[in-house]
């Protein structure tokens, strides 16, 4: 940030600091879910608001096994007043913000509010959710080559991708199983995309230095008329954060006006935002945009030019 920009927001930021809270445990997730949707009223009650967006910014977490209480509602909440964890942290986040009537967004590729028993949640509050994984690099890049490839009838041989990362996301991502959820979340777009999935694979390296910046450098390799092979290559630089939170900002704007509009479930229209989204969506960028315009428009209270 320009050093007159932090200084002169400098009283309002440590005002909202102060406001930071750890979240509460207890001896069941029972107990903690209720204490996290307290501090979420109490919030809401303190500033006076018509409505609160949870938005999960937190770190990967790997995927959870299976429970036989993910799949409904009346089983879930049984089986969190046992001792034994049934939700990863994400889910339990979800499950407490839905309770105390606040959309959910995820924007990581945890599991959130993908599972069947918190969708069923969201239906019964009334509540709409969205996610998952912010796209705000190397997969914003993919998801705009890769349907010129597809319309082109270019045939992706090989697509690879090495990420670097620093800061707090990079060292977390240097644990397998966070990593494994994150590569998953990236490699997504392109079978979806091109119909079929190239040879190659993303790899996500940790690298102190960077800091809070990420780089990506990716190989496409692929083929034209009568089989000539041909190459691209880019790569991306970025400020993760200068990336990510004018797109969280908009995704709590949208999320409200959807809970405002009486929206309920799923919000797949925010496509836009995700590397993974919710639903049956297109998967090239401009597809979702026109998609997300859509719905700007269905949700304005007065027409949108």
């Amino acid at each position: 940030m320009p050093a007159a920009l932090a200084q002169a927001v400098k009283d309002d930021l440590a005002a909202v600091e102060q406001q930071v809270r750890p979240l509460p445990a207890a001896a069941t997730q029972a107990g903690t879910a209720s204490a996290i949707a307290a501090d979420l009223d109490r919030f809401r009650r303190h500033h006076d608001l018509d409505r609160v967006v949870v938005i999960n910014v937190s770190t990967t977490e790997p995927v959870p096994p299976p429970h036989p209480a993910h799949a409904s509602l009346a089983e879930l909440r049984t089986a969190l007043s046992d001792a034994e964890p049934v939700l990863p942290p994400s889910s339990l986040a979800a499950y407490a913000a839905l309770s105390a009537g606040c959309p959910y967004v995820d924007f990581t590729p945890s599991t959130g509010a993908r599972l069947p028993a918190l969708d069923e949640l969201a239906r019964e509050q009334g509540l709409p959710y969205g996610g998952h994984d912010g796209k705000t690099g190397e997969t914003l890049v993919k998801s705009v080559l890769a349907p010129m490839f597809a319309q082109r009838n270019l045939k992706v041989r090989t697509w690879s991708g090495i990420n670097l990362l620093g800061g707090g996301d990079g060292a977390n991502l240097a644990q397998p199983g966070a990593n494994a959820a994150k590569s998953a979340s990236k490699q997504r777009v392109l079978p979806e995309t091109l119909g079929y999935l190239p040879q190659g694979e993303t790899r996500i390296d940790y690298l102190e230095d960077l800091g809070d910046f990420k780089t990506a450098w990716d190989l496409v390799t692929f083929e034209g008329f009568l089989g000539t092979g041909m190459r691209m290559e880019f790569t991306w630089h970025g400020c993760d954060s200068a990336l990510a939170a004018p797109l969280v900002l908009d995704l709590a704007r949208l999320t409200a006006a959807a809970h405002r509009a009486g929206r309920a479930g799923p919000l797949p229209e925010l496509a836009f935002f995700f590397k993974d989204p919710l639903g049956e969506v297109p998967h090239g960028l401009a597809g979702q945009w026109r998609t997300l315009c859509d719905l700007v428009t269905a949700l304005a209270p007065e027409p949108t030019p």
